[in-house]
C-alpha cells in the first residue's frame, strides 16, 4: 500500500522541519501496513493535547493549533498495528524518524497510542484521510491504496467494524470453550481425512489451533491483540466455532465420544443433501429481501448459468499426437517397420496400483493418450458449469473481479451410472484432457481449498442427460449470499442450465474419498495400465 502526507507549518519556528515530518508520517504509515497488515482502532484520548504538549513555547504550541489537524489526529492518531507475537505498535508515529523539532511531539503521539487498549479493526472505504489543503495552508492527510478501500456494496465499512466487534467476542468465548488439546485433536482427525468432507471444516479448526500456539501465555493483552489479529483477516464463519460446524465437532470430542461415534455423527451432519441446504421453501419475507439484495449488487445476469465447454477451461492435461515421422526425416518415415506393432496393439504392462498425486506427476507428463475402463456402477460423474453472461458480477467464492472464474462444478449424491451420462456401461472411454475442480484453478501450490482437492477425467462424449437445474449450491456462493440462500436453492432448483446440448467439459471426479479407477496409458514407450486406488 502507498500512502503519501502533504503539510505546511502552521508555526514559524517548524516550517523548515514540518514537511521532514509529514515525509516521517508517510514513511512510518507505509511500513506498518506493508505486506497487507490489518489496522485497528483504540481507545487513545486526548492525543490533540499530547501533541500540543511536543512544542514546549507558547506561540509554537498555538501556532500549531489546526482545526483540520486536530481532526486527522482525532480520527486516525490512535491506528495501531499488530506484529505476530500480539505487540501492538503505532501505525502513523515513530519518534525516531521524526525531525528534532517535532521529536517530542511524535513520542507523546506514539506513546499515547501504544498504551491504550485496542478496541476494534479500522476499515474504510475513504481513499483520502485528512484534508489536504485549505487555502495557503496544507495539513496532515494520507491516501488510501485501491487494494484497501472497503468497497462492498451490501454493508457498509461502519457495518463490517461493527460485525469485526462482535467477531472478536464470540470468537474469544469459542477458545475459552475449547482447549487447544480438544482442537488439536479436530485438526488431527480432519487432517488424517477420517470425516467424511472433512476440508469444509479444516479450515475454521486451524484457525482456532492458530491462535491457541500464538499465544504464549504471558500477556493477558497479547493474547486478545492476537484475537483481534485474526478478526482482521478470518474468512467469514471461522469466528463463530460455536454455532458452526467445526462447533458440533468439538462439542463432540470435548464430551468423549469415541472416534467412531464422532465420525458417524459427522458424516450424517455433513451430507450434501442437508449441509447448509435449506430444508423448506423460503419465506415471502425472505424472497423479497432476496429481490433486493440482487438488485443493489447488480448480480440478476449472475444466476443465469450453461454448461461449459473442454475449450474454455482450465486443464492441466491434454492428449498430444503422435510425431507423424520419425526423427530422422526421410520419404519413407511414416511406414511402420515389418513385425513392429502399432500402439494400439502393443502389450499392455501388467496393472499397477498407484495413488493419485503419484500418478500426477510421474505419468501424467508423458502421456500421449489415455482411456478411462467404465464399470456399469455408479460413479462421481460431474460436469463443469459456468456462467451464462461472462461479464455478470462474481458470485461464486474463488470468483474475484480482478481475476474471473466463474466455473463450479455439480455430482449427484450417491454417484451416477453411465447411461445417465450419455456414456456406454462398459469399456474403455477417451480421456480429453484432465482438469483441476474449479476452485483451485487459481490457487497457489499447497494452499489450502475448502471446497476439497480434487480432479476431473473429461471423458469423450460425457454430458449429463437429466436436467439438473442451475446447481447453485449455498456452500459455493459468496458469503454476502448467505442470508438469501434458501431463495437462491428454489430459484435454482426450478431453472434450467443452457448449452447442454454443446456441454463437453463432462466426466469422472477424483476426489480423496473412494478411489478405484483404472486408466490406460500411451506413452512413446508403449502402454500401460493404472489402478488409481487413494489420493497420496
Amino acid at each position: 500500500m502507498t500512502a503519501v502526507s502533504s503539510v505546511t507549518s502552521h508555526a514559524p519556528t517548524g516550517s523548515s522541519a514540518f514537511r521532514p515530518f509529514a515525509e516521517a508520517v508517510q514513511e512510518r504509515f507505509a511500513s506498518a501496513i506493508a505486506g497487507g497488515q490489518p489496522l485497528f482502532t483504540s481507545d487513545a484520548t486526548d492525543l490533540w493535547d499530547e501533541y500540543l504538549n511536543g512544542f514546549d513555547d507558547p506561540i509554537e504550541r498555538q501556532g500549531h493549533n489546526c482545526n483540520c489537524c486536530r481532526s486527522f489526529i482525532r480520527h486516525y492518531g490512535g491506528l495501531l498495528v499488530i506484529d505476530d507475537k500480539g505487540v501492538q505498535r503505532s501505525a502513523i508515529w515513530d519518534e525516531d524518524l521524526a525531525p528534532s523539532f517535532f521529536k517530542k511531539a511524535a513520542a507523546n503521539l506514539k506513546k499515547a497510542a501504544v498504551r491504550a487498549k485496542i478496541n476494534g479493526v479500522f476499515i474504510s472505504s475513504d481513499a483520502q484521510w485528512g484534508t489536504p489543503k485549505t487555502g495557503p495552508w496544507s495539513h496532515f492527510s494520507l491516501v488510501q491504496s485501491n487494494e484497501r478501500i472497503h468497497r462492498d456494496r451490501v454493508n457498509s465499512a461502519f457495518q463490517v467494524m461493527a460485525q469485526k466487534k462482535q467477531d472478536f467476542g464470540t470468537l474469544k468465548h469459542g477458545l475459552a470453550d475449547y482447549s487447544r488439546d480438544v482442537v488439536a485433536s479436530a485438526v488431527n482427525l480432519l487432517e488424517s481425512e477420517a470425516l467424511y468432507r472433512s476440508e469444509k471444516v479444516v479450515g475454521p479448526a486451524k484457525f482456532l489451533l492458530a491462535i491457541h500456539d500464538a499465544y504464549q501465555g504471558k500477556f493477558k493483552h497479547r493474547h486478545e491483540n492476537l484475537i483481534w489479529k485474526a478478526v482482521a483477516t478470518a474468512p467469514v464463519g471461522f469466528c463463530t466455532p460455536r454455532s458452526s460446524m467445526i462447533g458440533t465437532l468439538l462439542d463432540d470430542l470435548k464430551d468423549g465420544m469415541s472416534v467412531e461415534l464422532v465420525k458417524s455423527r459427522f458424516k450424517t451432519k455433513m451430507d450434501p443433501l442437508q449441509y447448509q441446504r435449506p430444508q423448506a421453501a423460503p419465506s415471502a419475507g425472505n424472497i423479497a429481501v432476496a429481490e433486493k439484495l440482487v438488485e443493489k449488487l447488480g448480480i440478476q445476469n449472475s444466476l443465469k448459468r450453461r454448461f461449459a465447454r473442454l475449450e474454455e477451461i482450465t486443464t492441466i492435461w491434454t492428449p498430444t499426437a503422435a510425431a507423424s515421422a520419425p526423427a530422422t526425416g526421410g520419404v519413407f518415415g511414416h511406414l511402420t517397420p515389418k513385425n513392429t506393432p502399432a500402439k494400439s496393439d502393443a502389450p499392455v504392462a501388467p496393472i499397477q496400483n498407484i495413488t493419485w498425486e503419484k500418478f500426477l506427476r510421474t505419468v501424467v507428463p508423458k502421456a500421449l493418450s489415455m482411456e478411462l475402463l467404465m464399470h456399469s456402477v455408479s460413479a462421481p460423474f460431474a460436469a463443469l458449469v459456468t456462467a451464462e453472461d461472462p461479464d455478470a458480477p462474481p458470485i461464486l467464492q474463488w470468483d474475484h473481479e480482478e481475476k474471473r472464474n466463474p466455473f463450479s462444478w455439480y455430482l449427484y449424491s450417491g454417484g451416477s451410472r453411465p447411461g445417465n451420462w450419455n456414456l456406454p456401461p462398459f469399456g474403455r472411454i477417451k480421456v480429453n484432457a484432465i482438469s483441476l475442480k474449479p476452485s483451485g484453478w487459481n490457487l497457489a501450490p499447497g494452499a489450502d481449498d475448502n471446497q476439497g482437492k480434487g480432479a476431473l477425467f473429461i471423458l469423450e462424449g460425457c454430458r449429463d442427460l437429466r436436467t439438473p437445474g442451475l446447481c447453485l449450491f449455498p456452500e459455493i456462493l459468496k458469503s454476502s449470499l448467505h442470508s438469501i440462500r434458501s431463495t437462491i436453492e428454489a430459484f435454482s432448483h426450478r431453472g434450467k442450465m443452457s448449452g447442454q446440448e454443446e456441454a463437453s467439459a463432462c466426466g469422472v471426479l477424483c476426489d480423496q474419498k473412494g478411489l478405484n479407477y483404472e486408466v490406460r496409458v500411451t506413452t512413446d514407450l508403449g502402454r500401460a495400465d493404472y489402478r488409481i486406488d487413494r489420493w497420496d
